[in-house]
């Protein structure tokens, strides 16, 4: 990948918060839903409840694909990525409290913590990393649905 797109893709992932994941039911149908995340590099991470239907879905199938964007007023102002990718639930402990420790410098106007609204533990969620493999980099001021796809 040459650096400008490089660049891009760090730049978006670093400028949002937010993302949608979907993953595979038993039956065989996505289930989307939005996450918060953090990322260093292509690397991604996000939380979800230790016996939600995600962490479910994922243990029987790591495959996820991914939406980070952001709303805009103008069509042809869409910049964003898709990702095709693996998410792999975090067993290490040294990573699950990295990760817990670059939550709050993603979301510093967050309001600060109280006993009963506090972040959870290592133990109390599950923690996935998500290690893309197809990235589409959607860049609508290039033309209508233009992308850039990268392999990693």
């Amino acid at each position: 990948m040459d650096e400008s797109l490089r660049q891009k893709i760090l730049a978006l992932l670093d400028g949002h918060r937010i993302m949608t994941v979907a993953t595979l039911r038993p039956d065989g149908w996505p289930q989307a839903t939005t996450v918060g995340y953090v990322s260093e590099g292509n690397t991604l991470w996000f939380l979800c409840g230790r016996e939600s239907q995600k962490a479910d879905n994922l243990a029987r199938d790591n495959r996820v694909s991914i939406t980070i964007d952001h709303d805009t007023p103008d069509l042809l102002a869409i910049t964003g990525l898709s990702m095709a990718a693996r998410a792999h639930r975090v067993t290490d402990r040294a990573e699950a409290e990295k990760v817990l420790r670059m939550l709050p410098l993603k979301y510093p106007d967050a309001p600060p913590q109280t006993a009963s609204m506090k972040m959870p533990g290592p133990d109390e969620v599950a923690i996935f990393r998500v290690e893309p493999e197809v990235i589409s980099v959607l860049d609508y001021t290039k033309g209508f649905a233009h992308t850039d796809l990268v392999t990693c």
